[in-house]
């Protein structure tokens, strides 16, 4: 199983990055899919979860009204839309899945990603 997030980068602050996670789960729409952040120094978090449907999601607070969580099963692919982004946002984003739903603690997945660096500049 290899989930494989890309589209990191370096942003001004304000700016947006759309990140994306492909999956090669056989039945990704099986799985209940999330994006966590990892700043250097601190641990990692919870930014955003979607069902397996698409029909609920799960926001962090920090992050509610500016990021969007997507998916599409049929590409077997999430997404992560970051809108207004600021510098405290610097992080390596992961993708995650889990068998469940939307879950917010990250020893409920199973399966992760490499990461993908998210830098915001002021």
């Amino acid at each position: 199983v290899q989930l494989q997030a890309s589209g990191g980068g370096l942003v001004q602050a304000g700016g947006s990055l759309r990140l994306s996670c492909a999956a090669s789960l056989r039945t990704f729409s099986a799985y209940g899919m999330g994006w966590f952040r990892q700043a250097p120094g601190k641990e990692r978090e919870f930014v955003a979860g979607i069902s397996r449907s698409g029909v609920s999601t799960n926001y962090a607070d920090s992050v509610k009204g500016r990021f969007t969580i997507s998916r599409d099963n049929a590409e077997n692919t999430v997404y992560l839309q970051m809108n207004s982004l600021k510098p405290e946002d610097t992080a390596v984003y992961y993708c995650a899945a889990n068998r469940v739903g939307v879950r917010i603690q990250a020893n409920l997945y199973d399966y992760w990603g490499q990461g993908t660096q998210v830098t915001v500049s002021s």
